[in-house]
C-alpha cells in the first residue's frame, strides 16, 4: 500500500521532459494542473509544444515518485462496493462500462475460445474477466500496479511493470487493449512499437483517451477531468493522436468520436472540479447528485456519440505481412 500523500512534491521529485512526438524542448506554458480528484496538495505544469503543438506535462514526477497518487483514494483502484441504497445502480454502471468495452472491440475483433488478449493498464482486470467468462479468451493484463488480489483476476494472466519493460512474446496477441491509459504513459512512442512487436499479424489495438479538442474541455479549462494531474503525461487532439497510431506502423481502421467510458463523469466532474477548485472529489457524497444529472442528462447523452463531448477511440491494425522488427 502506498503512504497517502500530504505534502506538495518538491522539485527534487520532478524531471524536465522533452516533447514525446518530436523531441524537442522548446514550449509554451498551457495551464497548471491540480489533483482535483483527490485533492492531494501540488501543482503540475503543462506546456504545449511549439514545434508540433503536442500538449503535455513538464516538468513531470517521476516514475518512482509517481506512484503515491495511484493509492487506494485514486478512482480506478477503489473498490468500495456498499454505497447504500445505490449499490446496484453503482454496480450496474461498472458492469455497463465494461460491456460497453466489450461491445466496442467486438465489432472490430472476433473473440472466441483461444484469442489471446492483452489489457494494458488493466487496473482491477474486471474487462479481461469479462472476455474470459463471456467469450473463454485467454485473458492477460499489465499494470505497474499490481491489484491481483482482487476476483477479478481469477484466470488472468498479470504482469507488474511498465508494459515497454515486460518480456511479452512476440506476434502472439490477437488484440491488445488500452482503455485511458495512453493518457498516463511516460513513453508512448515506445508503448505503441511495443504493440506492434507483441500482436499478430492482423492482431489489433483498440486505445481510448480524452480528447483535448472537444467541447468539456472548452467549458472546464484546468479544471477538465482530462487534465488529471499529475497522473496524465499527455493529452491528445484527435490530429495528434492519430499521428501517433501512423508514426508506429500501425495500420489505421477506424477512429470514433466516443468511447465506452461515458462522457457525463467528465460533464459532471468537471463541475465539481470547478466549486471544489482543487480541494478533491468525495465521491461517496457525489454518487446522489453523479445518478440524480444523468437521469436529467439523458435526453442530450443520447446523442452522445455525434457531440464530441470527451472521449475518442481509435482501432488500429498490425500490418498481416508486418516486416517491423523489435
Amino acid at each position: 500500500m502506498n503512504p497517502v500523500t500530504t505534502d506538495a512534491p518538491t522539485a527534487e521529485q520532478f524531471e524536465a521532459v522533452a516533447c514525446y512526438n518530436c523531441g524537442l524542448s522548446e514550449s509554451t506554458a498551457l495551464l497548471i494542473g491540480q489533483d482535483d480528484l483527490s485533492g492531494k496538495p501540488g501543482d503540475f505544469q503543462f506546456v504545449s509544444c511549439n514545434h508540433c503543438g503536442l500538449a503535455y506535462q513538464s516538468p513531470r514526477l517521476t516514475v518512482e515518485n509517481i506512484s503515491a497518487y495511484y493509492d487506494e483514494e485514486y478512482i480506478a483502484h477503489r473498490k468500495e462496493t456498499n454505497w447504500g441504497i445505490l449499490t446496484w445502480f453503482y454496480k450496474h454502471a461498472m458492469g455497463k462500462h465494461d460491456r460497453e468495452k466489450e461491445k466496442l472491440v467486438s465489432r472490430y475483433v472476433d473473440i472466441n475460445t483461444g484469442t489471446e488478449v492483452l489489457d494494458v493498464g488493466c487496473g482491477s482486470g474486471s474487462f479481461l474477466q469479462r472476455l474470459r467468462t463471456q467469450h473463454q479468451a485467454n485473458a492477460s493484463g499489465v499494470d505497474f500496479k499490481n491489484l491481483t488480489h482482487l476476483p477479478f483476476y481469477k484466470g488472468v494472466t498479470f504482469h507488474e511493470g511498465l508494459y515497454y519493460e515486460q518480456p511479452l512474446p512476440e506476434n502472439f496477441y490477437d488484440l491488445v487493449t488500452m482503455w485511458h491509459f495512453l493518457e498516463h504513459d511516460y513513453d508512448p512512442v515506445r508503448t505503441l512499437e511495443t504493440s506492434l512487436r507483441v500482436l499478430k499479424p492482423g492482431g489489433h489495438l483498440v486505445i481510448e483517451v480524452p480528447r483535448l479538442d472537444c467541447l468539456t474541455y472548452r467549458m472546464y479549462g484546468k479544471r477538465w477531468p482530462g487534465v488529471q494531474a499529475p497522473q496524465h503525461t499527455v493529452m491528445y487532439t484527435k490530429e495528434m493522436l492519430l499521428r501517433f497510431v501512423q508514426r508506429s506502423g500501425l495500420e489505421l481502421v477506424d477512429y470514433l468520436p466516443y468511447g465506452a467510458f461515458p462522457a457525463y463523469f467528465y460533464i459532471y466532474a468537471g463541475l465539481a472540479f470547478h466549486l471544489r477548485k482543487g480541494k478533491g472529489l468525495n465521491l461517496r457524497r457525489s454518487i446522489y447528485p453523479y445518478f440524480a444529472g444523468q437521469v436529467l442528462m439523458t435526453p442530450i447523452l443520447l446523442f452522445e456519440r455525434y457531440l464530441n463531448l470527451a472521449m475518442q477511440t481509435v482501432i488500429c491494425r498490425k500490418p498481416a505481412s508486418s516486416g517491423e522488427t523489435s
